[in-house]
């Protein structure tokens, strides 16, 4: 428990954590971290996710085909787990074996809705304060691999569904809380239309792409979608995610290879299509953001797309830079962060910009999530860079205000060791 954790010193025993758990008894030893970056103005976490099976039947009732909606309510009431996605869940090992349980879905009770807001908010809360974050942008993980959903209507369903769950039961109960709408990329029509329906959302900081999928982001079929978010101004995301039905990665035998190289897979190759079809020639002012494929992919990218374009520019006569200097424009999320060679990391932040362009991410509760010290420690980084790294790039690429609206760290301890009774 927290009082146990920030008390006493060395090896010991701690309670063992499950699913019952609260996030603010898990994140005890974050909390204590925490008060290293309390000075901090503001802290912005891109990419947050809390596993929605919890609330599942109330994003099913938002389904408008009737059809789509009792099938999977009924479903949902047999006790399938997340009915009409298709997430194999028999093949999820992220949990570790039970080591970290809210990767799974916090079951942890709340305390009554009416007074402190949705569950879900609640949740959120207790692990952003723990973690000292102003802002959370949270995902939908239950639709990370929609993309790849054989049927395409039900992405469309779901993504109106989830973004209007978002809009009407989770963001109005604490603005600490974004999100980025949903595009079901099956359908440009559809993604045009939920672009303009949330166009005008504070806590809509932007739209999502999940970029585990087949689709050539270069089609003209997606140039009005493009246009639409250049000119309301809110960046596109491409969220990475993991597919062992690949046939290339069928072959991997572990799931730490296949986690390993199926998150950058994807945006390397859409990341590839922006760039060498031009798109940043014919979109300049629409803001890309690659999220959740940790940073040692870039700079390879960089090195291999200048090196295939010089020789053949005849293939990319779109182009009127490198390859690498449009990249240098774009945002990356620092989770996960490859921080085992400093050295290489260094010189890998500073080949993407990292001080203008690096944006912190945890990704909690996954198992290799990032606290924000995983930035306020890195010794090669200014104390103005990590500030930006923090914040104040999230600030000017969202509009945010820049202001604290954090609890203190301190407080956020005291409070939990009082309701401890310690």
């Amino acid at each position: 428990m927290l009082d146990k954790v920030t008390r006493q010193e060395g090896l010991r025993e701690l309670p063992e954590l499950t699913l019952e758990s609260d996030s603010r008894d898990y994140l005890a030893r974050a909390a204590r971290q925490a008060q290293a970056y309390d000075k901090y103005e503001l802290i912005v976490d891109i990419d947050g996710h809390l596993h929605e099976g919890r609330f599942w039947g109330e994003l099913l009732d938002y389904c408008e085909n009737e059809v789509l909606r009792r099938d999977g309510k009924w479903l949902l009431k047999d006790g399938q787990n997340l009915p009409l996605v298709n997430v194999a869940m028999g093949m999820i090992f992220q949990a570790m074996q039970g080591r970290v349980s809210h990767q799974t879905g916090p079951r942890e009770g709340v305390e009554d809705p009416a007074k402190h807001g949705h569950p879900f908010v609640q949740i959120v809360r207790r692990s952003i304060d723990s973690m000292g974050i102003d802002y959370q942008i949270v995902f939908p993980t239950a639709m990370l691999l929609l993309g790849l959903n054989p049927m395409p209507d039900i992405e469309i369903e779901l993504s109106y569904a989830y973004c209007r769950w978002l809009t009407e039961r989770i963001l109005p109960d604490d603005k600490r809380i974004l999100a980025l709408g949903y595009l079901p990329f099956h359908s440009p029509e559809d993604c045009e239309k939920i672009v303009r329906k949330y166009a005008d959302n504070p806590q809509i900081t932007g739209f999502t792409i999940c970029a585990a999928r087949h689709a050539p982001v270069h089609d003209n079929m997606y140039m009005r979608l493009y246009r639409l978010l250049e000119e309301i101004g809110k960046p596109l995301a491409f969220h990475a995610g993991p597919n062992w039905d690949d046939p290339s990665f069928k072959t991997l035998n572990r799931f730490v290879s296949m986690h390993a190289l199926t998150f950058p897979h994807y945006n390397m190759i859409h990341l590839t299509n922006w760039v060498i079809n031009a798109l940043p020639e014919r979109f300049p002012k629409l803001k890309v953001i690659w999220v959740e494929s940790g940073l040692a992919w870039v700079p390879y990218l960089m090195q291999r797309l200048d090196h295939e374009v010089l020789l053949r520019q005849n293939e990319a006569p779109g182009l009127k830079r490198r390859p690498s200097e449009y990249m240098r424009e774009m945002y990356y999320t620092s989770q996960p962060l490859e921080r085992f060679d400093l050295d290489l990391l260094k010189s890998t932040m500073t080949a993407i910009n990292a001080e203008t362009q690096l944006l912190y991410a945890s990704d909690w509760p996954h198992w290799d999530f990032d606290t924000p010290g995983s930035i306020t420690t890195l010794p090669f980084l200014s104390d103005q860079a990590k500030r930006n790294i923090l914040g104040l790039n999230a600030a000017r690429l969202f509009n945010l205000p820049v202001k604290r609206v954090r609890p203190r760290t301190e407080d956020v301890i005291a409070k939990r060791l009082q309701e401890l009774g310690g």
